[in-house]
Order: C-alpha cells, then sequence, then structure tokens
C-alpha cells in the first residue's frame, strides 16, 4: 500500500477510506468485524464513520460495533485513523445536535465511549451550522485537542465559500484549521468542482469523497439487472435519468476491460485534492475487489472521454464567466 498525506497533514492514510455506513443496518456485527480485519490485512488503515450511523435515534450502533471490534486489542486501534463526525441529531432535545459549543462537547464525549478509545483521530463536522459562529466551533475543537481527545478536526458537505471562513477564522486564532473535507463527488456529480475542490487545493485540505459510485449507478447497474438482480425504485429512476450516460460508460470499461465501479474510483484519485474516495463494502469479496482500483492506470485519453461522457466544471467563475 502506498499511502499518502491527508491534505497537508503529516498524516499518512491509505488511499481508499473504508466507509462504515453499512456496519448494522446491513452488515452483521460479525461480518463487520471481517471486513475490518480484512481491511488492514489489504493495508487499509483509514476508516470513516459517524455518530448517527445506524439510524435508531441516539444508538450510534455503528460506533458501537468498531468499539467492540477495537476492544478485541490485536493492535487494531493503534493501527486505524479513526474519523467520525457530529452534527445530527442524537436525541429530540434541541442541544443534542448541530455544532455548538456544548454539543460538541458531549458528542465527542459519547463516541470516544462508544468507540471505546481515548481519543478520535480526525473529528469532522458532518454539515455546516449556520448558526453556530466559527470562532465558538474552533473554542471548541481547542479545547477537545488540549483534552487529548481529537487529534484533527475536518469538514463535510461544506461550501467553498464555508471552507475559506472557517480557515480564516482558525488563522487568527494560530489554528491548524481544517485537514480535510468530505464531499459528494463522482463522475455524475462534479458541482464541487466550482468551488470546494479550489478552495481545498488552495488551503491543503485533502478531499474525502462520498458516494463514488453514485449510490451504485456507477458500479456496472445495467450489468447487473442484465442478469436478473433487482434494483430499488430509486436507482430504476435515476437509472432512467442517466440511461444514456451509464450506457455509455459501461460500454467505455468494457473496452478497457475493466468494472465499472474501480474505473469510477480510480477516476477520483485522478482529481485535484482527493486524498481517498470512500468505499463501503457489504461483503469481504467486494473489499477484496476495490483494491483493483489501486492498479487501473488511467491516462490522458481515458480520462478525456470519461469528461466527454460526464462533463465536468472549471473552477469559478471561468465554468460560468470569463
Amino acid at each position: 500500500m502506498d499511502y499518502v498525506n491527508l491534505g497537508r497533514s503529516g498524516l499518512h492514510v491509505s488511499p481508499l477510506c473504508l466507509g462504515t455506513m453499512n456496519f448494522g443496518p446491513q452488515t452483521t456485527e460479525e461480518d463487520s468485524f471481517a471486513i475490518m480485519d480484512r481491511a488492514h490485512e489489504l493495508g487499509i488503515n483509514f476508516f470513516d464513520t459517524a455518530n448517527v450511523y445506524g439510524w435508531k435515534l441516539g444508538e450510534g450502533i455503528t460506533e458501537n460495533i468498531i468499539g467492540r471490534w477495537f476492544a478485541q486489542g490485536g493492535g487494531r486501534r493503534e493501527k486505524t485513523v479513526i474519523a467520525t463526525k457530529l452534527y445530527g441529531g442524537m436525541s429530540e432535545w434541541p442541544n443534542d445536535q448541530k455544532l455548538s459549543a456544548l454539543n460538541i462537547r458531549k458528542a465527542c464525549d459519547a463516541s470516544l465511549k462508544r468507540l471505546q478509545t481515548d481519543y478520535i483521530d480526525i473529528y469532522q463536522a458532518h454539515h455546516i451550522d449556520r448558526n453556530t459562529p466559527f470562532d465558538e466551533f474552533w473554542e471548541a475543537m481547542d479545547v477537545l485537542r488540549q483534552q487529548g481527545k481529537i487529534i484533527y478536526v475536518g469538514s463535510s458537505n461544506f461550501a467553498g465559500w464555508h471552507i475559506a471562513k472557517a480557515q480564516e477564522s482558525a488563522s487568527r486564532r494560530n489554528f491548524n484549521g481544517l485537514v480535510s473535507e468530505q464531499s459528494h463527488y463522482n463522475l455524475l456529480t462534479r458541482a464541487v468542482e466550482l468551488e470546494v475542490l479550489p478552495a481545498c487545493e488552495d488551503y491543503g485540505l485533502g478531499v474525502i469523497p462520498w458516494s463514488p459510485l453514485a449510490g451504485g449507478l456507477l458500479g456496472g447497474v445495467l450489468r447487473k439487472i442484465d442478469k436478473g438482480r433487482s434494483a430499488s425504485d430509486t436507482m430504476v429512476k435515476q437509472l432512467e435519468k442517466h440511461r444514456d450516460k451509464i450506457e455509455q460508460y459501461e460500454k467505455f470499461c468494457d473496452e478497457l476491460n475493466e468494472d465499472p465501479a474501480y474505473v469510477a474510483l480510480a477516476w477520483l484519485l485522478k482529481q485535484r485534492a482527493v486524498t481517498a474516495p470512500i468505499i463501503g463494502p457489504r461483503t469481504l469479496e467486494q473489499l477484496d475487489g476495490s483494491m483493483r482500483t489501486l492498479e487501473i492506470e488511467l491516462d490522458e485519453d481515458a480520462l478525456a472521454r470519461l469528461d466527454e461522457i460526464f462533463p465536468g466544471h472549471r473552477t469559478a467563475p471561468e465554468d460560468y464567466a470569463w
């Protein structure tokens, strides 16, 4: 495994990040343990989760699964760069959500307990909180760092100007600021190319794309349907909306003799500021297959063809002005 720096930080992470959102709702605890163990065997040291994963209010199901896996010992915690997130509501009470200093303190302590660890490597804001000033946000995060509870701070679903505001506020306090941004980014969803990616590149944030396969649309969906596999109503609607592009894409992947899912991930690794796409395997076979991504070399012609099928954006304002 060739490890990479997360943005401008000195932290070394694998170029694929293990997403854990399926742990609990779709993947059993036993299978989740096996996937995490296999990830370490493959050299993947970067795991992402969130306090709301598991999707039962306040239970933190996924973090608890990871915590019980850590508790087995064997260097599991020490070998893992664990990133978790806060923002979503963990109860019906108003202060058990978003990014107030109070919730940052409570949410961090709760995640540490569930994860059965005494520190979080990357503590991420899951969404922008427009009602909490960044001075309050950074003061709360600094307290956590001084207490040794977190090491780095990241964001998720921030706009470019949110990243700029966050970094300038951190700079005034002589803080390092954000080291990463987790964005919705894939061949079909490329709006972050306008301002988010340029902001991350300028401020030195590592980009961690979520939903890199566009909910499965870029994972060979036509091939799977042809083989009789079922698809959700949502996926069927999205497929009909993008059918022409998906047909061209899968045909091109056939020409490359590569699996569409791995081509989509390999494309992301070629994009500016991207550190590690988040993969969310439900099985060991899916995890093992994802490693093919790191062997795919997309040349300039291949990248140009993908841009032709899925047109992207130039940096703002040139994308829409001069």
